[in-house]
């Protein structure tokens, strides 16, 4: 089988489960897509691809944008507050990478994100749940 035929395989798979997805697994696969994109970063770094490399960086920081942009900031968190300067900081910090081509750079990014995705990972079901009961009610109430 052709590396194209497996692309095309590998994005119907992802359209399919975006669309079967909900808020939270959509999370994870936003914080799983900006981690590849950090990883095949590091490898363009190692390898002297620049170009690529400036590609993978700009998916990793709209990626990390979008994250970033969706926190219900309404809510007037401490955790909310925390995770939006920890996001920004990582835009930060991707900028840095991409200029100085810095791994150093790229695995201090990585480690910022790998716990928040462990975490998100973590939460019980039942927790999930309530939150998209509040969301819904809250969003009604404003209908």
């Amino acid at each position: 089988m052709s590396l194209k035929g497996i692309n095309a395989y590998k994005k119907g798979n992802l359209k399919q489960d975006i669309t079967h997805a909900d808020p939270h697994k959509l999370t994870l696969m936003l914080m799983q897509g900006a981690l590849d994109r950090m990883a095949f970063a590091k490898g363009c770094i190692e390898r002297k691809e620049y170009e690529a490399k400036s590609e993978h960086l700009s998916r990793a920081s709209a990626i990390v944008m979008n994250l970033r942009d969706s926190l219900d900031m309404s809510l007037k968190s401490e955790v909310g507050d925390n995770l939006y300067a920890l996001y920004d900081y990582m835009l930060e910090r991707l900028v840095d990478a991409n200029v100085q081509n810095s791994l150093k750079i790229m695995d201090e990014i990585i480690s910022l994100m790998v716990p928040i995705k462990s975490a998100w990972m973590e939460i019980p079901e039942h927790a999930k749940q309530e939150a998209y009961e509040t969301r819904r009610q809250k969003q009604q109430a404003v209908v």
